[in-house]
């Protein structure tokens, strides 16, 4: 039987709703994964159980505690990344993580890392010329990247920003859609537009827009340019084709930036078609100066239920792969 012990840990009583969750929800997600009870009186918080889970229980509410100060609000996604970071006593990672502001939106709101994956993509993306960021949806890739590139930008890094994506199928065909050039290929691109628009504002955007300092446009536009002291996102890289991704790698000049986003499980290619993202890996991926990030469901930051989705479609696929290469030996025996 496991000793029962009791530790005290001070929560200003300003910070104890944000900590605690509203109606508690926060805390007795906490009791229930430790299996500890606490008492919440006057600031002090009592943490009652085994002396293992109680100690681990008053790291995390300390490291709770440390990002309210801070000014975040503890959302559920917190509370559930901070008990897996606890079960492998990384929990002092979330404050470094929280510690790297990447810019400020033009409402004011800091961007910043909330996963160790996403704190290793944007120190990629600092320190390498390309960085491919590979993962499911949620995993804040192409935002990420886009507030790098305004960091940047704003900090004159690089004159200008470019962001691409393959405008539909690999084949990029357009023209049975109604209206101009540019009306067929907005929709492709709103999501860039979205992120844009968030973090610099829409003043600033059409400003900057209106001068040739940022350019959306689909991928095709890339060829026969090259492109100098400039950062470059390739968003949605899955569904390029292997000829349109060494295409646009190839387009990149002294000076600039690349982050290429994508994610596997969601290609939109024709059936039979091998993506550019996936021959890219395997070429790329001995080469130094070029920063491989791979991002999983742990780094979602949705709502908690994206993150069970995203996790239940790679265990289905794994299955899935899984009969399938026994079916494949099977046949050969």
């Amino acid at each position: 039987m496991e000793r029962q012990s009791e530790t005290i840990i001070e929560i200003p009583s300003g910070h104890a709703a944000n900590v605690f969750g509203g109606f508690d929800s926060h805390l007795k997600k906490i009791e229930h994964a430790l299996g500890i009870s606490v008492l919440f009186r006057d600031g002090e918080a009592r943490i009652i159980g085994d002396t293992v889970h109680a100690e681990k229980a008053k790291k995390l509410f300390a490291m709770l505690l440390a990002l309210s100060e801070r000014g975040n609000v503890i959302t559920e996604q917190n509370i559930d990344y901070s008990l897996s970071l606890l079960k492998e006593n990384r929990q002092n990672d979330m404050i470094s993580i929280d510690s790297d502001i990447i810019v400020h939106t033009a409402a004011g709101r800091p961007v910043k890392p909330k996963t160790v994956g996403q704190k290793e993509y944007i120190d990629s993306i600092r320190n390498n010329m390309i960085t491919f960021g590979i993962g499911p949806a949620g995993t804040g890739k192409t935002y990420l990247a886009m507030a790098m590139a305004i960091s940047m930008f704003r900090a004159e890094e690089v004159s200008r920003i470019i962001l691409t994506r393959p405008a539909i199928e690999a084949g990029e065909k357009l023209g049975f859609l109604p209206g101009d050039l540019q009306s067929k290929i907005d929709p492709y691109l709103r999501p860039l537009y979205d992120a844009l628009y968030e973090i610099m504002g829409a003043e600033a955007f059409l400003k900057n827009s209106e001068k040739g300092l940022i350019e959306v446009a689909p991928l095709a536009y890339m060829r026969g340019r090259t492109l100098d002291n400039a950062f470059i996102i390739l968003d949605e890289a899955q569904n390029t084709t292997p000829s349109q991704m060494k295409m646009f790698l190839t387009r990149i000049g002294f000076g600039s930036r690349v982050v290429i986003t994508g994610d596997r499980t969601q290609k939109d290619l024709p059936a039979g078609t091998v993506s550019g993202l996936d021959t890219a890996e395997k070429v790329l991926r001995t080469i130094n100066e070029i920063g491989m990030i791979e991002l999983t469901s742990r780094d979602v930051v949705r709502h908690p239920l994206v993150q069970k989705i995203v996790e239940a479609y790679e265990s289905y696929e794994r299955k899935q792969a899984g009969k399938k290469k026994n079916g494949q030996r099977s046949d050969r025996v």
